[in-house]
């Protein structure tokens, strides 16, 4: 029996890595419970690091800086569902994610 499969992919993004990684592992349980798919990943893009710099004082020592930065941890989990399944919405409902986690369907 040959079943055709639907192809979503999913970008999960936070600053915490070790959220990233737990919130990613969660999604391909509940997805291979509830949906029954087949997964890919996750696969780690690569970290986006921004850098702030800010004066320290707002009018004298104009060469004294402090230097900040904030890193965007990415990964990327594609996911194979059977196009006979209906309400796969239901089952990214039902996904609890922490606080700080964004989740993006492409």
């Amino acid at each position: 029996m040959n079943l055709s499969y639907t192809k979503t992919r999913i970008k999960v993004e936070s600053f915490d890595s070790n959220l990233v990684t737990s919130t990613s592992k969660n999604i391909i349980e509940t997805i291979k419970k509830t949906v029954e798919g087949k997964t890919k990943g996750p696969i780690p893009l690569p970290t986006k690091k921004r850098i702030y710099c800010v004066l320290r004082s707002p009018h004298v020592d104009k060469k004294s800086r402090e230097h900040f930065e904030k890193k965007t941890h990415v990964r990327l989990l594609e996911i194979l569902i059977p196009k006979n399944v209906p309400n796969i919405e239901d089952a990214f409902v039902k996904i609890e994610t922490p606080p700080g986690i964004s989740i993006k369907i492409l």
